[in-house]
């Protein structure tokens, strides 16, 4: 008789499970000796720390420190080099490779083409090099045994007033590698109503789009994201715990904007570690992640940004399996809802989930039932 312990994974079948990727920032997760190299390159001299082990160690230790200052000067100094075609051809290349890596299979990363113009580049350019970069990365992937699809979402800086200008960009290269179009930046004070204009063009070309809501606002963030601009997506959407109250019996109810979340399937961009960092949640075990998974939310895990939060997915993954004692089976949900919220037409997202995701879980439990036989026929040979 086999063991009834559930398949709960540990660190190596994490990192050889198939993962999908929805929110990860392009310029918050670097190689932190990449960084070095392209500053003594480009001559810039200002970062905080020239050796990358100290580098790395700096923008984890900003990204915690609670100053919002410190935590915007951490991406002062990755956009600062990737003003050029080849540095930006490079940090995507390896951004794609980190990722195959650890595991993930299809990855959708974001950046804002409007903070790499300060050399010279055009929009164009910049969008063409990072294309360019994220399909060298899938080569290098293939070559070292691993396979990714990345696809690019285009960024517009909600502070700023160049949103249609990018809707319009992501939208001409919708079948060249970009697959949706985003907003970001601060959320107090930038209501994504100030981008309707951006959002009702992207609609009327039945194009995808994410916002980036109920992270440091709360819910009128995640009603404005929805019900104004018609957002297919909520990055990180944390904050729609605050519609839903759990009563000292259990019991639970929801508002009415988190049933709409969760009776619509809404895809909410979870980034566990980084929302610790920005106060969204005191801990893990605090994570409203924990009940939304109990509810049947449309939830996902994500990184955010890498180097900031010295994460991976397979980290993000660890910290839940400790704390919720999740199995394969949960991770399995949890990628499973990530492919289906991806910005990829409808048969690319089912064959990656039968031919790709279900089959590499599988495998996994699998190796979990024959290891747990191995083991009892272990103790039964002892015994006789």
């Amino acid at each position: 008789m086999t063991s009834q312990t559930p398949n709960v994974p540990g660190p190596e079948q994490i990192r050889r499970a198939p993962k999908v990727l929805l929110h990860d920032h392009l310029d918050g997760g670097l190689r932190p000796g990449t960084i070095v190299e392209l500053a003594r390159a480009q001559g810039y001299d200002a970062l905080p720390e020239t050796e990358p082990d100290r580098l790395g160690s700096w923008f984890r230790e900003a990204a915690d420190s609670g100053s919002l200052e410190r935590y915007l000067e951490t991406f002062a100094h990755t956009c600062a080099v990737m003003q050029t075609r080849d540095a930006l051809f490079r940090v995507a290349a390896e951004c794609a490779e980190d990722l195959a890596e650890d595991g993930v299979v299809y990855a959708e990363v974001r950046y804002a083409p409007e903070q790499h113009l300060t050399a010279g580049l055009s929009l164009e350019e910049v969008v063409e090099a990072v294309n360019e970069g994220f399909r060298e990365g899938e080569r290098r992937a293939r070559a070292n045994g691993h396979r990714i699809r990345v696809g690019a979402l285009l960024t517009a800086m909600r502070h700023a007033a160049r949103a249609l200008e990018i809707a319009e960009l992501a939208n001409r290269y919708r079948d060249l590698g970009v697959v949706g179009f985003d907003i970001a930046g601060a959320e107090a004070g930038y209501p994504p109503t100030r981008h309707l204009d951006a959002f009702e063009y992207l609609k009327r070309e039945n194009n995808h789009f994410t916002i980036h809501a109920g992270e440091a606002f709360g819910l009128p963030s995640i009603w404005q994201a929805l019900q104004w601009c018609g957002a297919d997506r909520l990055g990180h959407g944390v904050r729609i715990i605050d519609d839903i109250e759990v009563a000292e019996d259990g019991s639970v109810t929801l508002g009415r904007l988190a049933s709409y979340v969760r009776d619509k399937r809404i895809p909410l961009e979870l980034c566990p570690t980084s929302n610790l960092q920005t106060g969204a949640a005191a801990s893990y075990a605090e994570h409203p992640i924990g009940l939304l998974r109990k509810l049947h939310f449309r939830a996902t895990v994500n990184t955010d940004n890498r180097l900031m939060s010295g994460t991976s997915m397979s980290r993000e993954f660890e910290r839940l399996i400790e704390t919720f004692g999740y199995t394969l089976d949960d991770m399995q949900w949890f990628t499973v809802n990530a492919m289906k919220s991806a910005f990829i037409p409808f048969d690319e997202r089912l064959a990656m989930i039968n031919d790709v995701v279900k089959p590499g879980y599988a495998e996994l439990k699998s190796e979990w039932l024959f290891d747990q036989m191995a083991v009892t026929s272990g103790s039964s040979s002892v015994a006789g």
